[in-house]
């Protein structure tokens, strides 16, 4: 069994920590998606019509509810998902609050209209003012992995932008769709901007595209992602994507390597690996090898694994029976290939789900499955380097570009390293967290994906830019309106020196010369 399951008319979520039943959730009747999408575009009508302050008094509350349900919504996902209840609540609990507060509070600030500056004298009498246009209709499909924090900051997004939302979850998480569409509740929308979509990826994305939804936000799978963009043409539906990751740590000789060694375990094992932006690959400078390898070591043995009953756990199971597999399939041909494991994490009393290890493996490279496929899972390979320049090539050798990170006590190399590495987001003596910042942009190149969420980007993202145009002074023509002549050609021609000519004598005779053409042309009629 692969986590949740489709029973007849509904489906079935599973603890794939215990295996254990633990709910249902009846399917959404797709044969009523046409209206479905016809309430949600009337509702959306409204919304966008409201002032900032209002939509901001509805996400609030849901941050509050959020904030009151904080213990009960941490079991939820712990539960659905698999991970302990302290992943759970601070990793996605708690950036879920982050998130309502922050999108509430700063999206008048990103989509108010902005005034543009002139870019040249020749357009004195234009002005021009940048506005931010609902989408319409959004459609979430969100993973597994995250599957409270990631939808919830698009849901919140999206909302303040002036969209109404359509949210499809992952099967294996179906229970945190139900909380989410609690906590929504809380926020006392208008009928109509929020629906919850139960159902098979495949089948409700095609109800997307048959509806014409205005724009799609996929986190999840490269192939999955593919899949999408090639069913977006037809239409030409607008994607956000974010996608796989395989993510590269670098370790330098001057690092604090306890700090380096604490921030590997926890962003590599974190969630049982399965995080697209948490640490697969680690280089390591060799002059520091074996000591960052034997701290990591220590660090990978001390860790409890099991099923989360009493808070004696550090890491849960995994999601799925399929990406067990996956991990197990890695780690044997890696094996297979002259790769070694180092450390294993110890079970706790139950480890009778979806559970792997965390495990540490050395003598890797980059000819072996585990170093160019997303793992997503609780293992770490280790390379080591010799020179900043080999550590570099090493880490953009990947399709995949989401995050890496740089490990140094000299900030200001780090720095120069950042620019170099092809990554999305790239943090100095850190990893992943960035994503529970609701200010900082989250996404990546290559295969890891298109657009970007959170911050200002997102609501980029969630919007249409519209640009407003208009003069400062009524006129009849613009000079470059009929009729032509040799006059309006000579016009031209004067305004192109006056812009750039260096001489100033030129400069003032094109000018007087533009100047009268312009008050004749602007101010008389064309008479025919």
């Amino acid at each position: 069994m692969n986590g949740n399951f489709v029973g007849s008319g509904f489906q079935v979520a599973q603890n794939p920590a215990t295996l254990e039943e633990i709910g249902k959730v009846p399917n959404t009747d797709l044969t009523k998606m046409s209206e479905i999408f016809r309430k949600a575009r009337e509702a959306q009508k409204q919304w966008a019509s409201t002032k900032f302050a209002v939509r901001k008094k509805h996400i609030l509350k849901m941050r509050d509810y959020i904030v009151e349900h904080a213990e009960e919504l941490a079991e939820i996902v712990s539960k659905d998902n698999g991970k302990s209840r302290m992943d759970a609540l601070s990793t996605e609990v708690l950036p879920a609050a982050l998130a309502a507060d922050w999108y509430a509070k700063n999206a008048r600030h990103h989509l108010q209209p902005k005034k543009l500056p002139m870019s040249t004298f020749l357009f004195f009498n234009k002005k021009n003012e940048l506005h931010r246009v609902p989408l319409g209709v959004v459609g979430i499909i969100s993973p597994w992995n995250y599957p409270l924090s990631i939808p919830f900051g698009e849901i919140a997004m999206g909302l303040m932008a002036g969209n109404a939302i359509l949210l499809k979850v992952a099967q294996s998480t179906i229970l945190v769709g139900q909380a989410i569409e609690k906590i929504v509740k809380a926020g006392n929308l208008p009928e109509g901007l929020f629906y919850h979509i139960v159902g098979s990826g495949g089948a409700v994305s095609k109800t997307f595209f048959e509806n014409r939804v205005d724009k799609i936000f996929f986190t999840g799978s490269v192939a999955t992602g593919k899949t999408l963009m090639a069913a977006a043409v037809n239409t030409l539906t607008p994607l956000s994507l974010e996608l796989g990751g395989k993510d590269p740590m670098i370790v330098l000789e001057d690092a604090d390597l306890e700090r380096a060694a604490n921030g590997a375990a926890w962003a590599g094992y974190q969630n049982a690996g399965q995080s697209c932006g948490g640490v697969e690959r680690v280089y390591v400078q060799e002059k520091v090898y074996d000591k960052f390898v034997n701290l990591l070591s220590a660090k990978t043995k001390a860790i409890r694994h099991g099923a989360d009953l009493n808070f004696d756990v550090d890491m849960g199971s995994m999601t799925t029976e399929e990406q067990l597999n996956t991990v197990k399939h890695q780690v044997d041909d890696a094996l297979k290939h002259g790769a070694k494991i180092v450390a294993q994490s110890q079970p706790s009393a139950n480890t009778k789900g979806f559970f792997f290890p965390a495990t540490l493996m050395v003598d890797v490279n980059h000819d072996m499955e585990l170093m160019k496929e997303e793992n997503f899972g609780p293992v770490i390979p280790v390379m080591k380097f010799k020179t900043i320049e080999d550590a570099i090539e090493l880490a953009n050798d990947s399709t995949m570009a989401l995050t890496s990170s740089v490990w140094t006590k000299n900030i200001g190399l780090g720095k120069r390293i950042a620019q170099k590495l092809e990554s999305g987001v790239t943090t100095i003596n850190d990893h992943l967290y960035t994503h529970g910042q609701s200010e900082t942009p989250w996404g990546g190149w290559k295969d890891s994906g298109l657009g970007r969420t959170h911050s200002g980007l997102g609501f980029d993202e969630m919007t249409q830019p519209k640009l407003v145009n208009w003069d400062i002074i009524p006129s009849k023509r613009n000079i470059w309106w009929y009729p032509f002549n040799k006059t309006s050609y000579e016009a031209i021609l004067s305004a192109m020196r006056f812009n750039f000519t260096k001489n100033p004598i030129s400069w003032l005779i094109n000018g007087t010369k533009l100047s009268i053409f312009m008050i004749g042309k602007m101010f008389t009629s064309w008479k025919v």
